[in-house]
């Protein structure tokens, strides 16, 4: 873009890595043996989610969680969480044992999340948004010994706990029903938390390479699988959160600055707890940097800008129809925006246009995007200020503990700028999916994961999303990738959302065809999409049909568009 000079980057993208990955450094790699495997780790990662806890009790009383008017300090949710840990331990939850976590983000789920695994237990996230039958699904595969959940998820569990043999606690928050035991009588009230007594952490021992949370894939189609973190991965992507701010300055060829302790980062977190970006890369590491996170129930821009004002929100983010959202807002002029140094998001392709727009809107904010997998831990890829102005179309290159390659059909390694399957490795790789070894050994070859993305990579190691591997359509003959079409209708200006489907056709097999959610105030017709695409792209990439929604297009947890619900629109 324009406004990059032009000796820019002053530092290669290897040479960064090398010098913020040295001796001395806070990213200094060493070898480590993981599972029977040589690997690079991070040699100053905390060993498991024990030392991040005890590091976050170090913030003392500085605020760590806040919900509409509960504020929660870094004391007080340590106080919270090593209470719950005591009363879990009596229960006779113990190491390897699950416990399912099923909440709206609320003060209480970092307190369960963290309560679990300080005794050794695994701490398992279920889906908020799931139905009755899928948190069935959920609690079964699992086998969870205890459930943690808020009132309005146990209501559509309530009915099937008797088919969960191996359930023997539930515990409920906000509205227990009866026979349910209240976390309240726990812990109490979170603005009450602070008066609970001193405890240490539990007794037990816990190894990096233990398993410290399930976290269940939230794929677009089939059902989900049970992917295991342990503590090395976890603690893994605290480092990895923080490592794209360090090399941009890098390439800047600029010295990392110290913190300033008088400055406290704060998170407005937009998506749940129970994704593993909500987890992995923004729970633990603010716990990790004494950093504030910042919740809200639903997203709504207006109460998003309120929040970013009065907390001083310096990070914000989550898919591009966020950032969208809040660009756009007619009053956002009203707000005092400026404490904003980073707007990022993932799950979805952002247009060059928005890179432009957050740099114009927020002069103080560095842009970023990634690439991740519950799979991943999180974070696997970065992209954030110049280098992603510079690019705006990748997602970024891998952390540098962390490998990657593009691969044929046959497994065969391909060259750069080459499309083919995305395999990755690394300490922030799962160790397998729960009681599914057919499932697990069908993802992993040797130590590689098979992402199931197409992508390419640049010569300088810069990712390229393509498509997902089974969602790209074949018109004809002629492969069609979704993403490709999408990032087209994404630069028209009259566009906020995207999403391209397959509709089955007798000959051809499969057309396009997109739905697209039009910015407040703005028109565009079919015919002018589908020319605008034409512009661009070849003839048989153009949608052979265009539907709109009035509202955002529906996405999961991650923010990935639901492509099997974009088929209501065009069912007549």
């Amino acid at each position: 873009m324009t406004d990059i000079p032009a000796s820019w980057p002053a530092v290669s993208l290897a040479r960064a890595h090398e010098i913020l990955t040295g001796p001395g450094s806070p990213f200094e790699m060493t070898d480590a043996v993981v599972r029977g495997r040589p690997m690079r780790v991070w040699k100053n990662a905390p060993p498991t989610l024990r030392e991040v806890f005890a590091a976050g009790r170090l913030h003392g009383d500085k605020i760590f969680l806040v919900h509409e008017d509960e504020r929660i300090s870094f004391e007080s949710f340590s106080r919270a969480a090593l209470a719950l840990a005591e009363w879990l331990s009596a229960q006779g939850v113990g190491k390897g044992d699950r416990v399912a976590i099923v909440m709206r983000n609320l003060p209480e789920w970092p307190v369960s999340f963290f309560a679990s695994v300080l005794i050794g237990a695994i701490a398992t996230p279920l889906n908020g948004w799931w139905s009755g039958e899928e948190l069935l699904y959920g609690l079964k595969d699992s086998g969870a010994k205890a459930l943690i959940a808020d009132g309005d998820r146990f209501a559509r569990i309530e009915a099937h706990v008797a088919e969960c043999p191996a359930l023997e606690k539930i515990v409920v928050t906000r509205a227990a029903p009866a026979g349910a035991i209240a976390f309240e009588s726990i812990v109490g009230a979170p603005n009450d938390w602070k008066n609970l007594p001193e405890r240490a952490l539990p007794s037990v021992t816990v190894d990096p390479d233990d398993d410290a949370s399930i976290l269940y894939t939230s794929g677009t189609t089939g059902n989900s699988k049970g992917a295991i973190q342990t503590h090395r991965n976890s603690t893994c992507a605290i480092l990895a959160a923080q490592f794209a701010g360090a090399r941009n300055f890098v390439r800047r060829g600029e010295p990392v600055p110290t913190p300033d302790p008088n400055i406290q980062r704060a998170t407005l977190i937009s998506i749940p707890f129970f994704h593993t970006t909500g987890t992995h890369a923004i729970l633990c590491p603010s716990l990790a940097t004494g950093s504030k996170i910042v919740m809200m129930r639903r997203f709504e821009p207006a109460r998003a800008m309120q929040l970013i004002e009065r907390e001083k929100v310096t990070s914000a983010g989550g898919v591009p129809t966020i950032a969208w959202q809040i660009i756009e807002h007619p009053d956002r002029p009203k707000y005092d925006l400026t404490s904003l140094e980073a707007v990022s998001y993932g799950g979805a392709p952002a247009s060059s246009e928005l890179v432009k727009r957050i740099v114009e809107v927020f002069p103080k904010s560095a842009p970023g995007i990634g690439w991740g997998m519950t799979e991943t831990t999180s974070t696997f890829t970065s992209h954030s200020a110049e280098d992603y102005r510079r690019r705006p179309e990748s997602a970024g290159p891998c952390i540098p503990v962390c490998d990657m390659k593009i691969v044929d059909d046959a497994g065969a390694t391909l060259p750069p700028n080459a499309v083919g399957e995305l395999w990755v490795r690394g300490p922030d790789i799962v160790r397998g999916y729960w009681n599914k070894p057919d499932a697990t050994a069908k993802a992993f070859e040797d130590d590689w994961l098979k992402t199931g993305d197409l992508a390419k990579i640049d010569e300088e190691g810069f990712l390229y999303i393509v498509d997902r591997k089974k969602d790209m359509l074949i018109r004809g003959g002629e492969n069609i990738y979704c993403i490709e079409v999408e990032e087209v209708l994404y630069r028209h200006p009259a566009v906020m959302d995207a999403g391209v489907i397959g509709l089955p056709h007798r000959t051809l097999g499969e057309e396009p065809a997109a739905v697209v959610t039009l910015k407040p105030g703005a028109a565009a017709s079919e015919d002018e999409l589908r020319a605008f695409v034409g512009e661009h792209l070849a003839a048989f990439k153009v949608p052979v049909r265009i539907a709109f929604s009035g509202d955002p297009l529906p996405r999961n947890a991650p923010g990935k568009i639901m492509k099997p619900q974009l088929r209501a629109f065009f069912s007549n």
